[in-house]
């Protein structure tokens, strides 16, 4: 397995930094990883520098969006941005000072119910709040605190969409963020469309008008029929059926390992070729 185009460190809600990440990758053999923190491309360079060591590996720019629809979220991934943009990087400093303001909250809202989260043990978990503030720290210092049995039960049970303690931000809508990773010159592909199964032909009509370019199909559990009939929805609207591990290193929820889903190297062959970036040539 050689491709992963789905991977988090620790400047969102990884548990290795971007060093620690690559080191693992190219250990592995792995040939393309894209790094998809959330709203945050500040692992990029570090990344870059780490990957002098790979030579056979390249380093797509990559990142994550969250976007809310009614009752839901869908998370847009972003490939070979132009990452260094002033205007772009503005934006995502916003995201990243209401990521940081929701997290508050949410511990805030916790309290209300007996339990009790420390705001600074969940800055120390996001880099000591240099790194992008998740759900997924709450939720850390939840099961650390011996609250709830996994990261899941946390969001299950408590911070998810419509649990006592969830707290909402500001989002663009889908469409928008496919729109700004267009703007910076980047590929937007649809995340675990299984999230928003039920929903996903209009979700696509939209995305699709704004210039979606793919959509994951190769996931954890995505197995059988499941990866089937998202294979032939890429094919029936020309999107390149992507994917990765989504790998965080967060003990306590299963998932992944780095280079562990299997993603053809056709879907970078193919990403590398709209994007009009040779496969062997690093990124940055």
């Amino acid at each position: 397995m050689s491709v992963d185009l789905h991977l988090h460190t620790t400047v969102s809600d990884g548990r290795l930094t971007p060093t620690q990440l690559v080191d693992a990758a190219g250990k592995r053999g792995l040939r393309v990883i894209a790094v998809t923190d959330h709203d945050s491309t500040q692992g990029l360079e570090e990344a870059f520098a780490a990957g002098a060591r790979y030579p056979e590996m390249t380093i797509i720019p990559g990142i994550e969006l969250s976007t809310d629809i009614p009752r839901s979220e869908v998370h847009i991934l972003g490939y070979f941005l132009r990452y260094q943009d002033e205007a772009f990087q503005a934006t995502l400093r916003e995201f990243r000072e209401a990521r940081y303001d929701r997290g508050r909250r949410m511990v805030e809202k916790l309290k209300e119910l007996d339990i009790h989260v420390s705001w600074e043990r969940v800055r120390e978990l996001a880099q000591g709040g240099a790194g992008s503030v998740g759900r997924p720290h709450v939720a850390q210092a939840m099961w650390e605190g011996g609250y709830v049995s996994s990261v899941q039960e946390a969001f299950d049970r408590y911070i998810g969409r419509n649990g006592p303690a969830y707290a909402d931000r500001p989002k663009l809508t889908p469409a928008e963020a496919v729109g700004l990773v267009r703007r910076v010159g980047g590929l937007a592909v649809l995340a675990h469309p299984k999230d928003v199964l039920d929903n996903l032909d209009p979700i696509l009509d939209d995305l699709c008008a704004a210039g979606l370019a793919g959509m994951e199909a190769y996931y954890q559990g995505y197995e059988g029929q499941l990866n089937h009939y998202l294979l032939d929805v890429c094919a029936a609207r020309n999107l390149i059926p992507c994917g990765g591990s989504d790998y965080h290193g967060i003990e306590s929820r299963p998932e992944a390992g780095i280079g562990n889903v299997a993603v053809p190297l056709e879907t970078a062959e193919r990403l590398f070729a709209l994007a009009g970036v040779p496969l062997r040539q690093r990124v940055s």
